[in-house]
């Protein structure tokens, strides 16, 4: 494989996308099936409602995400935020994705508390699509444009 030019990286709300949801599920990068006893399984381990974002929440945390990627200074290629998942395209950078996740996690978080947002935002964890030319960074965010009718 070559140089890792950028990524897609995903991550949910809240109790909105559990493991044996029947849309399927990503775990250590593979994307599983439906599993209802999973499924309630997780459900009945909630300590909190799920979270699902409004227009004004989701406009929040765009803004969030945004201003963060400019202060580590990550181009953002495409960004969809939805009412339970946002999904990123970004240039690699010498941070590693998981400290760039959670400035992400963490700036959208801070800016939704100041809004007067309560209640559990995030789910642990997060799926990431490493591009590796630009055929595949153009698909990925092709695929956010298209399914989620977003700019970047």
């Amino acid at each position: 494989m070559g140089k890792i030019i950028g990524y897609m990286i995903t991550w949910t709300t809240y109790g909105t996308w559990l493991q044996g949801d029947k849309r399927g599920y990503v775990k250590d990068g593979k994307i599983l099936g439906e599993n209802d006893a999973l499924l309630q399984s997780n459900l009945k381990r909630l300590k909190n409602p799920a979270t699902r974002l409004d227009t004004k929440h989701c406009a929040i945390v765009r803004r969030a995400i945004l201003k963060k990627a400019k202060e580590i200074r990550q181009q953002i290629y495409a960004i969809a935020v939805r009412s339970n998942h946002v999904h990123i395209v970004a240039e690699r950078t010498n941070e590693s994705i998981e400290q760039v996740v959670s400035y992400y996690k963490n700036a959208a978080r801070l800016a939704l508390r100041a809004s007067g947002f309560v209640g559990r935002v995030w789910t642990r964890g997060f799926d990431k699509r490493f591009c590796f030319d630009r055929d595949q960074l153009q698909s990925r965010i092709k695929y956010i444009k298209d399914h989620h009718n977003t700019d970047g």
